[in-house]
């Protein structure tokens, strides 16, 4: 079964993560650079940037608004942690703001940062930390409802929960971890 969505966010850690081979539709995509340990070298950054501008997918940078400006990013992606209200000058050079929240605090904050798309975090259960809440289908559902920007979901997506986003209010969704351990058969039922 195939999941269409009009966006899809994928969100790496090393520009290593990705292949684009297995991308196929082009317009898509958005790629956040997400980079927390050791950050590549500014020409890598660079060439990954130009190859992303060649496939029109589009390149957000984590956090770091230099880096951002510097390789001609396509926006910069706010953390949740991130409480900063600089990059709302960049919405008048075409320059997009996304962001991620866990609670509706956090989602209010985004909301007063311009967030054009915000990543709602913890759709599903996630296997790497036990005792985290999710917020499941119903919640996401409703926040979506009461929110006036584009929700997007992320955390827990993986290949054996792919359908349930169908039920999901949402025209996109964000994966994370599901890139680095299968990037084949994920890309595969996105089309």
């Amino acid at each position: 079964m195939f999941i269409f969505k009009k966006k899809y966010f994928l969100i790496i850690e090393s520009i290593k993560d990705i292949d684009f081979r297995n991308i196929k539709i082009r317009g898509k995509f958005i790629v956040i650079y997400r980079n927390l340990k050791k950050q590549e070298e500014f020409p890598e950054l660079a060439r990954f940037r130009r190859k992303c501008k060649s496939k029109k997918i589009k390149f957000i940078v984590a956090n770091n608004l230099s880096l951002a400006v510097n390789l001609k990013a396509d926006g910069i992606y706010l953390s949740a942690y991130n409480k900063d209200y600089k990059p709302l000058n960049l919405k008048k050079k075409n320059f997009e703001v996304i962001g991620s929240a866990h609670n509706t605090k956090e989602l209010n904050h985004k909301i007063k940062q311009g967030c054009k798309y915000i990543l709602l975090s913890r759709l599903f259960k996630v296997n790497y930390k036990e005792n985290l809440n999710f917020l499941g289908i119903c919640k996401f559902n409703n926040y979506s409802l009461i929110s006036k920007k584009k929700l997007v979901p992320l955390g827990g997506i993986n290949i054996s929960n792919l359908n349930k986003l169908k039920t999901v209010n949402s025209e996109c969704f964000a994966i994370m971890t599901e890139v680095k351990k299968k990037p084949a058969k994920i890309f595969s039922r996105l089309f």
